[in-house]
């Protein structure tokens, strides 16, 4: 793991200085918004992955950082408009970007974020990336579709639930390994390959996210149980639903459907949680798409970059934050 931190930390410059020419060359009212929601930080993991899977498959090309932050542009557009549906008030410990700018121009800033994003892509002359850009952000968009026709319901399925989080995660993720592998102009069972891992990468790390919203806020630096008050039936949450008597079943449920669980509802319902080892549960699950996504990575050839990609699954099953 101290290794794939060290490569992280190899590439993390680079991937900033693409973000910030990027962020340049949006028009100038968009730039405040599109550097509030950067500077807020992130983990900058797909752009990390896309220069990865291209370095792994041979690609050799210095603009390889610029493609990469396309989808890390996506991501960003995605969490300004989902702090306004939500009405959020802080990302990532820094005021949500509606509380400093206006709604308005909030989400359009979020759409010139995407179609800046787009731009960049089609400017490398490949119109299998443009493809694979074009299908992520439709895909994104209909897993959060998915997601907002969910809240506040308690019959959400378990299969329902991974529509919902291969759409609006883990096909970011996918397509964040398949542009390098694309880039790297690979044939097409390497590039399916590349994608597989990605997919299974992303429902395991939506999967424990939804496990850490029910760890203490002073572990995460997040409020703790925020799916509760968001009306999300998240498998942890689920499973708790489940182990319910009969009559507290009817309780949560009128009070879940309502949208009326307070904070204290919240953390009565994660402690809960944490008790039962619910949260771990939902971890053991995780672990079966980590092991697909291995089992993608083996088929890919051996090169250092392969190692970090391995490690990269052992990252996500171990998060705490």
């Amino acid at each position: 793991m101290i290794q794939l931190k060290a490569r992280l930390a190899l590439e993390l410059p680079a991937v900033n200085r693409a973000l910030e020419r990027a962020t340049a060359s949006l028009p100038a009212s968009v730039r405040p918004v599109a550097q509030h929601i950067f500077q807020a930080g992130g983990k900058r993991l797909r752009p990390l992955l896309t220069v990865l899977m291209a370095r792994l498959l041979g690609c050799g090309r210095e603009d390889i950082h610029d493609l990469a932050v396309t989808l890390e542009m996506l991501h960003a557009a995605t969490l300004l408009h989902d702090d306004v549906l939500d009405n959020a008030v802080s990302r990532r410990g820094q005021p949500a970007a509606h509380t400093v700018y206006t709604v308005g121009t909030v989400i359009l800033a979020g759409d010139a974020l995407l179609a800046g994003a787009n731009a960049l892509v089609a400017g490398f002359g490949d119109t299998r990336l443009t493809r694979c850009f074009s299908e992520a952000t439709s895909r994104t968009a209909a897993g959060e579709i998915l997601e907002i026709e969910a809240q506040g319901r308690v019959d959400v399925s378990a299969a329902a639930y991974e529509e919902i989080i291969r759409g609006k995660t883990a096909w970011l993720i996918r397509a964040a390994c398949e542009l390098g592998a694309l880039a790297a102009g690979v044939a097409d069972p390497l590039v399916a390959a590349a994608a597989a891992y990605g997919e299974n990468l992303g429902m395991a790390f939506q999967m424990v996210d939804d496990a850490l919203d029910f760890a203490p806020e002073s572990v995460t630096g997040k409020p703790t149980g925020g799916d509760v008050r968001e009306g999300k039936l998240t498998p942890p949450l689920r499973l708790y639903r489940e182990s319910l008597a009969e009559a507290e079943r009817a309780a949560f449920d009128a009070a879940f459907c309502a949208g009326l669980m307070t904070a204290q509802d919240a953390a009565a319902i994660a402690a809960r949680i944490r008790e039962a080892g619910f949260d771990a549960q939902v971890r053991r699950q995780a672990e079966g798409f980590l092991d697909v996504a291995r089992e993608a990575v083996h088929g890919l050839p051996e090169r250092p970059e392969r190692r970090f990609l391995l490690q990269m699954a052992d990252y996500v099953r171990d998060r705490k934050k």
